[in-house]
Formats: structure tokens, sequence, C-alpha cells
């Protein structure tokens, strides 16, 4: 049998996820055992397809509090586990329950993520605007809600290039 052949970085893909950080914020992840925990409760299909579908181990994520003040790109995450049934689906206690979803039909799905790195400051909308090579990134996007997005490799680069020179102003 062949084995498979190791993932390359070119295979690599990036991502950003958002979250309200009342509900599940970078602090909370930090605090988590081995600072890792499945990534639950998304309920948008097309987000519930790049998870699903898309998303390998070792793919990278930002984390995005949404509902801050201001929103903003805190840090990052590592994809540790690829898409599996999400369970908080099943679960009638959950405010993430959805009836039509079944262990046998699961319809909803989720990744296991691992902190990477938290940012010194955070990187809010307003710093993020008027970067070029932000121009086309799914989160500067008028009217864009979809809790997970693809993210370019230039968006990368951008982005960990701007949190690195806010950590030097310091």
């Amino acid at each position: 049998m062949a084995k498979k052949a190791a993932k390359s970085n070119s295979d690599k893909r990036y991502w950003l996820l958002k979250t309200e950080s009342e509900s599940y914020s970078i602090d909370d992840l930090a605090n988590e055992k081995k600072q890792t925990t499945f990534w639950s409760g998304v309920r948008n299909y097309q987000a519930r397809n790049f998870m699903r579908d898309d998303m390998k181990v070792g793919d990278e994520a930002f984390f995005y509090h949404s509902n801050a003040s201001p929103p903003a790109i805190v840090g990052t995450a590592t994809i540790v586990k690829e898409g599996y049934p999400d369970h908080t689906s099943w679960d009638k206690k959950d405010h993430h329950y959805d009836e039509k979803s079944t262990p046998d039909a699961p319809r909803w799905f989720m990744v296991d993520v691992q902190l990477t790195e938290m940012f010194e400051e955070p990187l809010g909308r307003d710093q993020l605007t008027g970067v070029a090579a932000l121009a086309d990134m799914e989160l500067m996007r008028k009217g864009s809600r979809l809790s997970v997005q693809p993210v370019t490799k230039n968006e990368w680069d951008a982005v960990l290039k701007l949190a690195k020179r806010s950590k030097k102003r310091k």
C-alpha cells in the first residue's frame, strides 16, 4: 500500500475564524488544556462546507473577535483535526441544537484548532482598511458575515506583518 504524501507548504491553506468574544475568546482558548478546542456551532452551509471539505491538519487561521470594540484579529491558530460531525447539534440543551441533524445524518461539522499565537495588540478593522494587500480580503467586504472565511497567502502574510509592526511599536 502506498503511503500518502506529506502535505507540502504549497498545499497549506489559510482561514479566518470569527467568534464573539463574550461567547468564546482567544483568552478562553489560551486557558484550554493543550490550548486546543473544537470549533463548533457554525450554522452556515458555506462555512460548514469549508470546515467539512477544505480545512486540513496544518492549515492556519486567524482568530477574529467579531463583536468586540473594535472588531479585531487577535491571534492565530492551527487546524489540528479535520472536519467531523458537530455533536452540539444533537444536544437538546445546547443553543446550537438542530433537530434535523442526527448522528446518523449529521448536518453540521467542526474542526479542532490549537492556539498558535496571541497578538500583543489586536488588529482592528481600521488598521486593516487601506492596506493594498487586503483590498480583496473577504473580511473587508461590506456586509461580509461569513464566520469561516478563506484567506490568501498574501493576505495572511500582510496581516502577520501588521501584527509584527504593532508589536515593535510598544
